[in-house]
């Protein structure tokens, strides 16, 4: 099962405000009720360990902050080349190793990759400008690392 639920952003774009579902792999809609998906709201698959892979459309251009916290089991996710923004702490507690920036992302906001301990490769597109700092900082065992 999943259920998405929606906020209208105007007469051709909606925004995914909440995620109810036990599924392993989501695939989220290009389109719902014939508007565009093109905001993923905060925190939208917080706390969801059983997900281990999410497609994102090409119609999302901003990902919130928090989207996979306590996605422990997450491996694989599918950034869209729409993507223009990630909102701070997007990645943040994400177990997934590896992952593709697309080139429309210019700003790596402080703390999207918080606490991400599993990652290993990042690959970032050709548009990026500027990583923030503490985007990749990490907490292990009361230490705290940024970098």
């Amino acid at each position: 099962m999943q259920d998405f639920f929606t906020s209208q952003l105007d007469e051709f774009n909606i925004s995914i405000m909440g995620y109810r579902g036990d599924e392993n792999r989501v695939v989220i809609p290009a389109k719902m009720a014939g508007k565009n998906v093109t905001i993923l709201f905060d925190a939208l698959f917080k706390n969801h360990p059983e997900i281990t892979y999410v497609k994102i459309p090409n119609t999302v251009t901003n990902m919130g902050s928090y989207m996979f916290e306590g996605c422990t089991k997450l491996k694989e996710i599918k950034l869209p080349d729409s993507l223009t923004e990630i909102w701070e702490y997007g990645f943040a507690k994400s177990s997934f190793e590896e992952l593709y920036i697309p080139d429309g992302v210019e700003v790596i906001m402080p703390y999207t990759f918080k606490d991400c301990k599993k990652l290993k490769k990042i690959v970032f597109g050709k548009g990026l400008k500027k990583i923030c700092d503490g985007a990749f900082e990490l907490r292990v065992s009361g230490s705290q690392f940024s970098y």
